[in-house]
């Protein structure tokens, strides 16, 4: 099983942005955690941040062949992008949205997750666990 992990905007920031919110591990940090937990299962991951849309909806139409499925915190774009919910609905793989902050507990604005629309599960507040929680979800989807 292969599995694409996708981290939207300022996510690359992580250890350093807001750590009150998002904690003082780092993004090499969760992807560390993620591949060890892959291994365990047997999940081949390819990981990948950028702060741009455009390039998150190329690495989705790039990446889908011999995808499984998709996790993927698509940061504030998931608020905003109905480019971005379009590429993940028009893969064809499941798509699980990962938030690390609970988004329901902050700003009104951040409530309202345009991309859940395209997901089979979203995931919010766990902090790292979330991501774990979404890759233990994917294997359950194994044919």
């Amino acid at each position: 099983m292969r599995v694409l992990v996708l981290n939207g905007p300022n996510l690359g920031s992580l250890g350093r942005r807001e750590p009150e919110v998002y904690g003082s591990r780092t993004l090499a940090d969760l992807e560390s955690m993620l591949a060890a937990r892959a291994a365990e299962l047997g999940i081949q991951l390819h990981c990948l941040q950028s702060n741009h849309e455009g390039q998150l909806i190329d690495w989705i139409e790039r990446e889908v062949v011999g995808t499984d499925a998709i996790i993927i915190n698509p940061g504030a774009l998931s608020h905003t992008s109905l480019a971005l919910a379009d590429a993940l609905r028009g893969s064809g793989k499941p798509v699980i949205e990962v938030h690390i902050s609970n988004v329901f507990a902050r700003e009104p604005e951040r409530r309202q997750m345009v991309t859940a629309a395209a997901a089979k599960a979203v995931i919010s507040g766990l902090g790292f666990d979330g991501y774990l929680a979404a890759l233990n979800f994917v294997t359950t989807l194994r044919a």
